[in-house]
């Protein structure tokens, strides 16, 4: 592993345990993901609210429609619908950009103000304030600022630690478009990280 990509693959990491081990249960996997899952998420939407309802439509996904696969395929599996919700509500939040960019806010004809979507707030929030080094915040930015493809293999194979077929299965990819991201986003955070070299 990268030595940019250790302090938050340790913070990521559950109680220190290895996040490739297979639990018996369902209910193991989804207590060993959780939080590596809302980190991921709160990372690529910026808002915590939103961060732990795709989480949750995730693992709900994965009980009602894939509890009777092997233990070896949940990871992929739920990495894949979490990467989908995540995406979805990404695409959310932009039509409803648009929408209220069209509509123009204001006013209506009575002169009331109409209600406008206001994006996440970018703000540092409680789990930034917690966090003592600022090497875990120029890491997270960087790992923001990635393209979304680029951001999703590095999280799934760097943090999460998928090998490249389950991360390809995750992502709906082939295995070479995989190691290309990586590649591009490993690139981008050298350059982005080269202070904490």
């Amino acid at each position: 592993m990268s030595s940019l990509a250790q302090p938050l693959a340790d913070d990521l990491l559950v109680d220190g345990n290895d996040a490739r081990a297979v639990p018996a249960s369902l209910d193991a996997f989804l207590a060993q993901v959780e939080r590596r899952a809302f980190r991921m998420a709160e990372l690529q939407l910026g808002h915590r609210e939103d961060a732990f309802d795709a989480v949750q439509d995730a693992m709900l996904r994965l009980v009602r429609h894939y509890r009777d696969k092997p233990p070896g395929e949940w990871a992929p599996l739920f990495w894949g619908i979490l990467r989908r919700r995540i995406v979805d509500l990404q695409r959310r939040r932009k039509v409803r950009s648009i929408v209220v960019g069209w509509l123009g806010g204001g006013r209506d004809g009575d002169g009331e103000e109409l209600p406008a979507w206001e994006p996440a707030d970018r703000a540092p929030g409680p789990l930034d304030r917690l966090q003592d080094a600022q090497s875990y915040r120029d890491m997270a930015e960087a790992v923001r600022r990635l393209p979304q493809r680029q951001r999703e293999a590095f999280m799934l194979r760097v943090l999460e630690g998928l090998d490249v077929a389950e991360t390809a299965r995750a992502m709906g990819c082939s295995e070479g478009s995989v190691k290309t991201h990586l590649s591009r986003a490993m690139h981008h955070l050298r350059d982005q990280l080269e202070d904490w070299r």
